[in-house]
């Protein structure tokens, strides 16, 4: 039987998993379009199973609508619709579903045939149904995101839509980081001073993303549309407005900009020192492809940021923008991951060594 054959884990499933990676970012980018163009509250039901098929005549389509016109955002927003119209917006939400289904089917069967075949074992097989758990929950998370908007105030809650865009980077990483042990070869630890450098700055291009999430859910990128200065102000004057004063941190457009702006100010400052860092250490693994990449990655995010901005949040360009946090957040966990050292032993089956 294949699965008492010992294996190691293999390149096929390194390329798996980076198969996973690229549906994950897909997901993200068409999610972030489906917010954009504020389709998120096209489709009022979740249907795990008849939700994978779209309508397919005139009948389906008017059927579909008719609940659309339930909701509050059709009374309140979109009510002069027309059925075009909301065949715009239904279908971005619904290849973004249809996508988060994809992701699960593409991560769950191929695992457990790898499972049956004994190529994942062990620490690296529990770590997947981590991964798949969590994605799992993702959905759930997704839905409780729809519903908070199908309420009387059609708006999504900008702190579930940063949780939702938050599992979805812890995902996107896990993934990342197991597929990057997988094929990484055996590498010098850098000084440990270096590698708790680049861990913190993948963490705080995390919450850098975290940040652009409440920026999209209160549509603060609206406002305060002049750089370097907000309107004429490094700090506006409405930054505590609301109270209690950390009300200002989720609520308060100017406030969210701002911590938005500020991060981004550390960002750049950060990339550019731990660059430096990694190219004086004069490393013989990956480490100074990474730092390189991952300075142009944060130096065309910057300017994608600003562009949204100045030119008031266009489609393609929050699109491009939120495209590059991710690949910021690629390059950060590259970087992070050659620095340690990290991969898996081929040695031993499905035995991490870290």
């Amino acid at each position: 039987m294949p699965g008492n054959t010992p294996h190691h884990p293999s390149r096929a499933v390194a390329a798996w998993l980076f198969a996973c990676c690229a549906l994950v970012f897909a997901m993200v980018v068409v999610g972030g379009v489906t917010r954009l163009t504020h389709s998120g509250l096209s489709i009022v039901e979740w249907q795990p199973v008849a939700g994978t098929i779209p309508p397919l005549d005139e009948a389906d389509w008017q059927a579909e609508f008719a609940k659309y016109k339930t909701s509050p955002e059709y009374r309140q927003r979109n009510f002069d619709m027309s059925l075009a119209d909301f065949k715009g917006i239904f279908w971005w939400e619904f290849v973004h579903r249809l996508l988060g289904r994809t992701v699960g089917v593409a991560f769950l069967l191929p695992f457990l045939w790898f499972l049956w075949r004994g190529e994942v074992r062990g620490a690296l097989a529990w770590r997947l149904v981590a991964i798949f758990a969590l994605g799992g929950l993702q959905g759930a998370v997704g839905w409780l995101m729809v519903k908070s908007g199908l309420v009387d105030d059609p708006r999504v809650s900008s702190l579930r839509l940063a949780a939702h865009l938050g599992i979805a980077f812890v995902i996107y990483g896990a993934i990342l980081w197991t597929a990057l042990g997988l094929v990484a070869p055996p590498a010098e630890r850098a000084p440990a001073g270096l590698v708790r450098a680049a861990r913190a700055f993948a963490a705080l291009v995390f919450v850098m993303a975290l940040t652009g999430a409440l920026v999209a859910g209160i549509h603060a990128g609206y406002a305060y549309n002049t750089f370097p200065t907000m309107d004429g102000h490094w700090i506006p004057p409405e930054v505590l407005l609301i109270e209690p004063w950390w009300k200002n941190l989720v609520y308060n457009m100017a406030t969210v900009q701002l911590d938005h702006r500020l991060l981004a100010y550390t960002i750049v400052v950060f990339a550019g020192i731990l660059w430096w860092r990694v190219r004086a250490s004069r490393l013989s693994s990956l480490a100074p492809a990474w730092a390189n990449a991952l300075a142009i990655a944060v130096a065309l995010q910057v300017c994608a940021g600003i562009a949204t901005l100045l030119n008031r949040v266009p489609v393609p360009l929050a699109a491009i923008h939120q495209a590059g946090a991710l690949v910021a957040f690629t390059c950060a966990l590259g970087l992070a991951h050659s620095l340690a050292g990290a991969h898996y032993t081929r040695k031993a089956a499905g035995t991490p060594e870290l």
